[in-house]
C-alpha cells in the first residue's frame, strides 16, 4: 500500500535540505509526502527531485493566505509539483466574524481551483470541535456551509471527544485523506502504537474506504526520521 507523511514530522531537517528530506523518506518507504512549506527550494528542483525518487505529492499545508495573496504564482507552483489537493491546515476560527470570512474565502476560491485543477480541503487540530467565543462549533460550520475537501487528523478529533473512525464513515464522501496518528488524551503526541488513539482502527476503516493514510508525528523524540520510521513499521505491520 502507498503511505503519505505529512513533512511537519521531519521538520528538523526539511528546513535545511528539503530534497535531502525527501530522499531519507523515500528510503524509509513512504511513497507520498505531504509538505508543510517548501523552504523557498524551487517548483522545478522538487519535481525533479519527486520523479527521480519516485514519490508523488498527495496533498500540501499551505495556507490560505498564500491562494489571497498572490493566487496565479502559487497555482503555478503546485501545478509544477503535481500537487492537486491545496491543503488549509488552520484558520483563525474562534469567532462568528473568523468562521464567516473563512466560509466566504473558501467559497469563492474552491471553483477558482477547481477551474485549475486543484481541490481544496481543510485540516482540523481538536479547537474546531468545540464551541467557539460566539457559540458556534466551526467544523460543523465548515462542514455544512462549505463544500471543500476535508483531511480529518484522526489524533486530534479523538482528542477533542469525537470518534474518527464514525467520522471517517459520515464523512467519507468528502475525503481527501486522513492524518493517521496516535498520542495520549492531554494532546501529547505519540508515533503510531505508542500512544493510546484508535490508530488501529482507524487504520482498517481507511483501508476499507480507500482513503489514503498520510502519517504526522509531531514530537521530535528523538527526532523526525525516527517516528517517522516507527510509524511506517506500525503501517507495514497492519497489512
Amino acid at each position: 500500500m502507498d503511505y503519505g507523511l505529512q513533512l511537519f514530522s521531519i521538520r528538523d531537517i526539511t528546513k535545511d535540505d528539503f530534497i535531502g528530506a525527501l530522499e531519507k523518506v523515500r528510503e524509509i518507504g513512504y511513497t507520498c509526502i505531504e509538505p508543510a512549506g517548501f523552504f523557498d527550494t524551487p517548483a522545478e528542483e522538487v519535481q525533479a527531485a519527486l520523479k527521480r525518487l519516485g514519490l508523488r505529492v498527495t496533498g500540501s499545508h499551505s495556507s490560505l493566505q498564500e491562494l489571497q495573496d498572490d493566487y496565479e504564482k502559487t497555482v503555478a507552483y503546485h501545478k509544477t509539483i503535481g500537487n492537486t489537493n491545496y491543503i488549509i491546515p488552520w484558520a483563525n476560527l474562534g469567532t462568528k466574524a473568523g468562521v464567516d470570512a473563512f466560509v466566504a474565502a473558501v467559497n469563492e476560491l474552491q471553483p477558482k481551483l477547481l477551474g485549475d485543477g486543484i481541490r481544496l480541503s481543510y485540516h482540523n487540530h481538536s479547537f474546531e470541535f468545540a464551541e467557539n467565543e460566539d457559540g458556534i462549533v466551526p467544523y460543523d460550520e465548515i462542514v455544512s456551509r462549505t463544500s471543500i475537501g476535508l483531511e480529518i487528523d484522526t489524533y486530534w478529533a479523538w482528542v477533542a471527544g469525537k470518534n474518527p473512525v464514525k467520522m471517517m464513515e459520515e464523512l467519507k464522501d468528502r475525503l481527501t485523506a486522513i492524518h493517521i496518528k496516535d498520542g495520549l488524551p492531554d494532546g501529547k503526541g505519540k508515533p503510531l502504537g505508542l500512544g493510546s488513539a484508535p490508530a488501529a482502527e482507524v487504520y482498517r476503516k481507511a483501508k476499507e474506504l480507500g482513503i489514503l493514510m498520510v502519517v504526522e508525528s509531531e514530537t521530535l523524540q528523538p527526532d523526525g526520521l525516527t517516528e517517522a520510521r516507527i510509524c511506517y513499521n506500525f503501517l507495514k505491520n497492519q497489512e
